[in-house]
């Protein structure tokens, strides 16, 4: 068994480094773009009289990064050759934003509105799998060329984790569709196209079968944000939508009707391994940074890493980064050879465990740097408030230590006790 990252891969982020020192390095030094990314970043990214949404200038170095990365090969390097990607595997991704996250804030891998050289899309093979020939036809150019966005329109004011009760509601009226109801956490709606709303439109309460999907113009009459919501973590691209009477044709159906929610869960286990990933990679910075920084700071006349209880909290950080990185390897590889229900339980202890340690590292970076590990001009602050949300968004811990139990006390399928 050979735990070496092969040879194809290290190659992959040698390459990626080298076009990060040529190209992104390059572009976040000029212009005082590090605005974005030193103790200012908060406030340069925000638009904080604007509903605290992303700025524009903010975005438009986001979009130049990912016009270089696509223009290289690297921005669609997951996603089929058919769309002009790689075929990357979920191993090849898992390793890669790792390796990216573990070189710290930058503009080559931020996350903030799940930015980096190395795109996520998770929309483009939602179409590709559920999409008729006509939608494929009319939205796949306008994904990749940026000209057509979509939210993502699931939770609702009573309703996160417990999808199955979506008061939204739509039903048939002649070749239309009325839609009615309220969405929260609606990401993306700052300048999104269109919504993917899943309201329910058979069955009731609790159901799993009975929601249906729908691409809903955000210019569509009785569609309104009503604001955004401002999180720990600024900006925001969080909104409250409400849907009033709001009509669609029958075109705008996304993947089988009453079955919406298998098109939410599609790529779950693919986002939720690469953002374990992430995490593990911000996790091991934050180490790196406070092992430095506690060799480089001498007090009482040495180096404060002599002291064990400098050492000890972040040796047990570190023996826990290495461990979780051999699993989420394993996970990733497996999803790669089996299929991915076998492995629910595997991706949900990798994410909840990852999520989490990113936080206990980016907190025992800060106490270890004292007050200047608290300050804005160290990055620990930013990484602990957007690693945090991972630990609710896209399934809570507690959501994923569920499916754990129901994979080892046998309430699901057969238990694996390994």
């Amino acid at each position: 068994m050979d735990f070496e990252i092969p040879a194809d891969i290290q190659k992959t982020l040698n390459d990626l480094d080298a076009f990060i020192e040529a190209e992104i390095k390059p572009l976040q030094a000029q212009d005082d773009n590090e605005r974005f990314f030193d103790h200012r970043r908060e406030w340069a990214r925000t638009d904080f009289d604007n509903d605290g949404v992303p700025r524009a200038d903010w975005e438009a170095l986001l979009r130049e990064m990912r016009r270089r990365a696509d223009a290289a090969g690297w921005l669609r390097l997951a996603l089929p050759k058919e769309f002009g990607g790689q075929d990357a595997t979920n191993l090849k991704m898992a390793i890669i934003r790792e390796h990216l996250a573990t070189k710290g804030l930058g503009l080559h891998n931020d996350l903030q509105n799940e930015s980096s050289i190395v795109g996520n899309f998770p929309t483009v093979l939602m179409m590709r799998d559920f999409g008729t020939e006509d939608q494929k036809k009319n939205w796949m150019p306008g994904f990749l060329d940026g000209t057509k966005r979509l939210a993502f329109g699931l939770t609702e004011p009573g309703h996160g984790s417990d999808a199955t009760y979506l008061e939204t509601t739509a039903y048939r009226d002649g070749d239309e569709w009325v839609l009615n109801g309220m969405k929260r956490w609606n990401s993306g709606l700052h300048h999104a196209t269109h919504d993917i709303i899943f309201a329910r439109t058979s069955g009731k309460p609790g159901d799993p079968k009975g929601i249906t999907a729908f691409l809903v113009p955000t210019n569509a009459p009785g569609f309104k944000v009503e604001f955004f919501w401002w999180t720990f973590n600024m900006p925001t691209d969080h909104a409250e939508v409400s849907l009033t009477d709001v009509r669609v044709g029958a075109d705008a159906v996304f993947g089988p009707p009453e079955e919406g929610l298998a098109l939410a869960q599609h790529f779950v286990h693919e986002n939720r391994i690469r953002q374990a990933a992430s995490s593990l990679g911000a996790a091991q910075f934050c180490i790196n940074e406070a092992v430095r920084y506690s060799n480089e700071r001498i007090t009482w006349g040495k180096k404060l890493s002599v002291n064990q209880g400098i050492q000890f909290p972040l040796v047990e950080l570190h023996t826990e980064a290495a461990m979780l990185r051999q699993m989420i390897r394993y996970t990733a590889w497996m999803l790669d050879h089996k299929h991915h229900m076998e492995v629910t339980h595997l991706v949900a202890m990798c994410n909840y465990r990852a999520n989490r340690l990113a936080c206990d590292a980016a907190d025992r970076a800060m106490q270890t740097c004292g007050g200047v590990g608290y300050s804005r001009h160290m990055p620990f602050e930013h990484i602990y408030r957007h690693h945090r949300r991972y630990r609710i968004t896209e399934g809570s811990e507690e959501i994923q230590m569920r499916k754990v139990a129901s994979n080892l006390f046998g309430f699901g399928a057969s238990p694996d006790r390994r």
